[in-house]
């Protein structure tokens, strides 16, 4: 019998045909064919609803998630998730055009699409236009060859990156550094009084040293910190950070070391040993237990191989959000309490690098991004320090600032410690006779009084203290390193300037109502 040798091509599934079972680029499984693709990939959930869409037809619906399956399997969650949001989008703009049953998106969609966004929502096109012209590259019925021409030809604008670090938004730009400043104090009050745990207080300290993504923090584990001693006896820490936004790699694929200073690293180690005691018995590898567990018990259960136990990047990003603003740090600049979120604390690092006079290729390293396309920003726009805080800007500033924690007295015999003369706070560059105050503080304090004492709650300062020459002196010596030296250091008393002059406004105030009761 003689075989044939010509090739026989067998019927293949149509182009927009979808599979009962597909499998994420991090291997996760999931059901195309549902209206709803649920899944978790690393430390990210994915929730994509394609429910009834009256803008597009059946068919159209089908192609549509025969893309973003595409994206599913080649490219990274927040990617996918990022296409859909975009589709969705121009699915109700289709919509709300009057039009059903959509068989095809051709260019006069594209065009009036584009002539209905404003100009901060230009950059919408552009991140769309990357998909569709995908979509129609890949032979999946539902772009026209006019739509993708004009796609092709249009200059679009993209993605606007590093408003909010320009302009210094104060909802949602670098802190300052008096509102950093007021953040640790809040961070170590709350700890110490027991109102903030040692996980939330600890990621807090990481946020400001390390300026990473949520994602990094909740793809760590405890093998990832590290402690070693040289010969010396000098002890260090060092964390490896997994880079979870780069594209080509898995959430834990690869790793950036960071070192850090012996005052988190310190307790931070001693905390994952805690962490590793928990989790023995649990796991088979304790080693292997995420460094900032989820909470939920359902965020415990649907963890994906690899990350059993992990938060999601979400859900470590809304816990720790939440638990900081509830600390209700004062801003300044608002005379309200400060938005706080993780990506603040990273807008904030990237611009301390800038202003500390570090490069876009330093930069991009510090914030682990793979090019500098982004980090320009940062050096374009480096936030000037203020050249000058006068006194009239620090009597303005200060009951914004808040920055005095503690509670005015009238003399010593109204002092926590009035029996104990050496509980007297007494500045000698200032006064060598008259005290600023009282140190309601039983404990030893380390602390450079009196500088650190104006924003100590267990300072207590006299009525009559004084405050209005420590003021000057203060404000004449930042004029002078301003002049002498950089102006960072200049600005590093700034937090208790502004504590200083809400005191000697108090006491101008009591003094005043004293003076009118009297009269």
């Amino acid at each position: 019998m003689r075989s044939d040798s010509r090739s026989i091509t067998l019927p293949q599934p149509p182009i927009s045909h979808l599979p009962k079972l597909a499998r994420t680029r991090g291997g996760v499984e999931f059901h195309p064919l549902e209206d709803r693709w649920s899944y978790r990939e690393g430390v990210k959930t994915l929730n994509l609803e394609f429910g009834e869409i009256p803008a597009l037809s059946p068919a159209m619906k089908l192609s549509l998630k025969r893309v973003l399956l595409w994206y599913a399997e080649n490219a990274s969650a927040n990617h996918l998730h990022n296409m859909h949001s975009h589709l969705m989008r121009f699915a109700r703009f289709l919509q709300s055009t009057g039009k059903n049953g959509i068989e095809q998106i051709t260019g006069t969609d594209v065009i009036n699409y584009k002539a209905s966004l404003t100009e901060d929502k230009a950059w919408y096109l552009s991140s769309l236009s990357g998909l569709l012209e995908r979509w129609h590259r890949l032979g999946i019925p539902g772009v026209t060859d006019d739509a993708a021409e004009l796609l092709n030809e249009l200059r679009l604008k993209g993605n606007p990156h590093g408003v909010a670090v320009m302009t210094m938004d104060p909802v949602r730009g670098p802190f300052t550094t008096i509102e950093q400043e007021a953040i640790q104090t809040a961070l170590h009050e709350a700890f110490a009084n027991g109102s903030l745990d040692e996980s939330a207080y600890l990621l807090a300290w990481l946020l400001m040293a390390l300026g990473a993504r949520p994602a990094q923090y909740a793809a760590l584990k405890v093998s990832d910190l590290t402690r070693s001693t040289s010969k010396e006896g000098d002890v260090t820490y060092t964390l490896r950070v997994p880079r979870a936004k780069q594209r080509r790699v898995n959430t834990r694929g690869e790793f950036t070391e960071r070192a850090l200073i012996p005052q988190i690293g310190e307790p931070l180690f001693a905390y994952a040993q805690q962490i590793r005691s928990g989790f023995s018995g649990v796991i088979e590898d304790p080693d292997q237990a995420p460094l900032f567990p989820a909470t939920s018990q359902r965020g415990r259960k649907v963890s994906p191989p690899g990350f059993e136990f992990h938060d999601t990047a979400e859900g470590l990003s809304r816990k720790i959000s939440a638990v900081l603003n509830a600390l209700e740090v004062p801003s300044e600049r608002t005379g309200g309490s400060l938005k706080i979120t993780p990506i603040r604390f990273r807008r904030t690092f990237g611009t301390r690098a800038a202003q500390e006079g570090h490069g876009e290729l330093v930069i991009a390293e510090l914030l682990d991004h793979s090019d500098t396309q982004h980090v320009g920003v940062y050096v374009a726009s480096v936030p000037e320090i203020a050249e000058r805080i006068d006194r009239a800007v620090a009597m303005q500033l200060a009951p914004l600032a808040q920055a005095f924690a503690g509670v005015i007295i009238e003399n010593e015999s109204q002092a926590t410690r009035a029996a104990d003369p050496t509980s007297r706070i007494v500045d000698l560059r200032t006064d060598q006779k008259k005290p600023m105050g009282s140190c309601g503080q039983h404990s030893f304090c380390s602390f450079n009084a009196p500088i650190a004492c104006y924003t100590c709650k267990n300072f207590e300062p006299w009525l009559d203290g004084p405050h209005e020459a420590l003021l000057a002196r203060l404000l004449a010596e930042r004029d002078k390193l301003m002049v002498t030296t950089d102006k960072r250091i200049a600005a590093t008393n700034d937090r208790t300037i502004l504590a200083v002059a809400e005191v000697v406004q108090l006491c101008q105030e009591a003094l005043e109502k004293r003076a009118a009761g009297n009269g």
